[in-house]
């Protein structure tokens, strides 16, 4: 009986016994659903995420000097493809994981109107957004108030964040009366917003925020991903995670 019992319990292990940790580099605009997404499969596969969140471009800098990271989710596509084509990741692994939306947010209830109108009354002192140097999110920003023409009157006014993620805490904490952040930090769990005032801004305004996953070549040998990578890549385009994005308002 025992040796039954025995057999059975490593039957119930078997999924895990060859757990991995997995190393993951993380566009700090998709912070909130991927800790959640981390848990779940940790829950799921047995698999544990190590995760590291921050801008995009300096996730690139810090590749190209030798950071051990097995897969990349960036802000954008053009960054995976160029580490594709430099070498540094696996050939043919890129997949866009979520299509990201750009917000005007303020905590202020009253501050933001539903038309972005406040971007040209400019009643404001300090409006934040992601260094469009290397920040994706801040990128499109710039984009969005050029071809709205509030630009060059508002350069005065800005306070970067070295990725969206400290722009968005540059808004919550005070150090700006509005930013410009991801539709997804606006969300306080799936589906719920934060208090405060938004304008969605129309995605017209702005190229595109494609977001890719690549898998650098510390997640594979031989040429192939190690099992924990290609499952995770898999696991990111399952219905249940594709929902769960949704819900922190990605397409």
């Amino acid at each position: 009986m025992r040796r039954f019992l025995f057999l059975f319990v490593l039957l119930l292990a078997a999924p895990y016994a060859f757990a991995d940790t997995i190393a993951v580099a993380v566009a700090a605009n998709f912070t909130a659903p991927m800790r959640e997404l981390a848990e779940r499969f940790r829950r799921d596969t047995g698999h544990e995420l190590q995760l590291s969140f921050g801008a995009t471009g300096n996730f690139y800098a810090q590749i190209r000097n030798g950071a051990p990271f097995a897969v990349l989710l960036a802000a954008d596509q053009e960054t995976p493809a160029r580490l594709e084509q430099e070498g540094y990741a696996l050939a043919g692994s890129r997949i866009t994981y979520a299509v990201g939306k750009l917000a005007l947010w303020s905590p202020d209830p009253a501050l933001v109107d539903e038309g972005g109108e406040v971007l040209r009354r400019g009643n404001f002192n300090r409006i934040a957004l992601a260094n469009p140097r290397h920040a994706p999110y801040g990128a499109a920003a710039v984009a969005a108030m050029q071809a709205l023409g509030v630009h060059e009157p508002l350069v005065a006014k800005f306070v970067l964040g070295e990725n969206v993620g400290q722009a968005f805490q540059f808004v919550a904490s005070g150090n700006a009366e509005l930013g410009f952040v991801a539709l997804a930090q606006v969300y306080e769990a799936p589906g719920r917003l934060r208090p405060g005032s938004l304008w969605l801004v129309p995605q017209t305004l702005y190229p595109p925020i494609r977001q890719d996953a690549v898998i650098l070549l510390p997640g594979a040998k031989d040429g192939r991903p190690t099992e924990a990578v290609a499952r995770l890549l898999t696991y990111l385009q399952e219905p249940a995670a594709r929902a769960l994005i949704r819900a922190y308002g990605y397409e």
